[in-house]
């Protein structure tokens, strides 16, 4: 695989070949990748897979009109093809008055921060196998597991570079490592299955396979013979795994396209309350060896720890440079940039900060409730904010997780559920989006 190095090279080359060849601005988007894949099931070698990439996306501007190409031939030949291409493409299009790089002013200048993405490691198919089959052992010896859908385990490392005309030239790398097993527990009708995974940057800091294995083959056994909820109004407790979706829905509401076309349920919450007094939801692009970690934004903007919510005020839309421009504003340095096309938004490492309730406390306040542990479906209005999705979980009786219960859906309005939230004090950094356990009450809860 290419190192940084070139691959910055390969982005400011094609940039330059742009503005040589009729581009009165231009960027690119370099991208590579290696990864090696292990899957195992009931003890035995199912598949190993390795696969290589490398490509490299152009936007070009003529005046306000833009085109993006994209290709995975490298050769000299066809990159003078492809710009070619585009700018004529360009030339075409119909003009947008927001279209435009990022401001040269907020590019990244100087040394990227040194955030422990790529530990450089080159680990075997046999060590990736030795690791898929102990997550899949330990998950299949919990009592009660009676299947299995496999083990896995993956590594990989990515180059990605970024060139703009306005003279920024970047690039970083990083490495992936994960371990997963899937199982299923219980006989014929009342079969369920689940998982359990962890990813790391770093190998050093992957969770211990067994571990895993043993996570997933308790989760599955816990499952089996669930009954039914009665319906009605009730406290809903969101599991870690799945309350951090309840983030994702907020911030699909203040990502810029969806405030400058106006289909946002949060269309005028900026400086105002959208989650309770104490709550902040923190974005840290910096975090050392960080899932979402990353030295500058997909337009080569500088990046730095931001609260998006503040003691539950919105400080914040998430905004790229087309999206500031239209509303006026400045870009947040949140766009995300992929190999096709131009930039959307993105968030970086996000948490919920501000939860102090001990999980004991918060569910011995629920009384009656619901521990929800999957959801299922996507009935979330995004203009609305209208909520309807199917969930599994545990009841909760006396304040106590009890039974399985399966086969209900919970509703409500995502602007009331986020500024209900009662959020627990156990924090974990584990994914992209950290939550703790986090309680809504008054959920509409449907028996099916």
């Amino acid at each position: 695989m290419l190192d940084i190095d070139q691959a910055r090279a390969r982005a400011h080359d094609i940039v330059a070949r742009a503005t040589a060849g009729g581009a009165d601005a231009a960027d690119a988007v370099f991208a590579a990748d290696a990864s090696l894949d292990v899957s195992v099931r009931l003890g035995r070698l199912e598949d190993v897979g390795r696969s290589e990439s490398a490509e490299l996306g152009l936007r070009v501007f003529v005046g306000q009109r833009s085109a993006s190409v994209s290709t995975s031939d490298l050769s000299s030949d066809a990159l003078d093809t492809l710009v070619e291409r585009a700018v004529a493409m360009a030339r075409e299009a119909p003009e947008d008055p927001w279209a435009g790089l990022a401001p040269a002013e907020r590019l990244l200048h100087g040394a990227p921060p040194l955030l422990g993405l790529d530990d450089g490691g080159d680990v075997s198919p046999e060590a990736l196998r030795d690791a898929a089959l102990a997550a899949e052992a330990a998950a299949r010896d919990v009592p009660g597991v009676t299947n299995s859908e496999g083990g896995g385990a993956s590594a990989s490392r990515s180059v990605w570079a970024l060139a703009t005309s306005t003279g920024f030239a970047g690039a970083y790398a990083a490495t992936g490592y994960g371990v997963s097993a899937s199982v299923v527990a219980g006989e014929g009708g009342s079969m369920q299955r689940d998982y359990a995974h962890h990813a790391a940057r770093r190998r050093d800091q992957l969770d211990d396979p067994a571990g895993i294995g043993r996570e997933a083959g308790e989760r599955a056994v816990a499952r089996v013979g669930p009954g039914r909820l009665t319906s009605g109004a009730m406290p809903v407790v969101f599991d870690p795994r799945v309350g951090s979706s309840l983030i994702g829905h907020l911030l699909g509401a203040i990502g810029g396209s969806a405030i400058t076309r106006r289909t946002s349920f949060l269309l005028d919450a900026l400086g105002t309350p959208v989650l309770p007094a104490g709550l902040s939801l923190r974005d840290d692009p910096h975090r050392p060896h960080g899932l979402r970690s990353r030295p500058f934004d997909g337009e080569g903007l500088a990046v730095s720890p931001v609260a998006i919510v503040e003691d539950g005020v919105l400080e914040t839309w998430l905004l790229d440079s087309a999206a500031a421009r239209q509303l006026g504003l400045e870009p947040t340095g949140h766009a995300a940039r992929g190999i096709g096309g131009g930039p959307g938004v993105s968030a970086s490492n996000l948490y919920l900060d501000g939860g102090h309730v001990p999980v004991d406390t918060l569910l011995a306040e629920v009384g009656e409730g619901v521990y929800v542990t999957e959801l299922i479906g996507q009935g979330v209005n995004g203009v609305t904010g209208d909520y309807s999705r199917g969930a599994a979980g545990f009841r909760i009786s006396g304040g106590v997780i009890g039974e399985p219960v399966a086969g209900f859906t919970i509703a409500g309005n995502l602007r009331d559920m986020l500024l209900a939230i009662t959020a627990g004090n156990d924090l974990q950094f584990r994914f992209g989006t950290n939550v703790p356990t986090l309680r809504v009450d008054g959920l509409t809860v449907a028996s099916g």
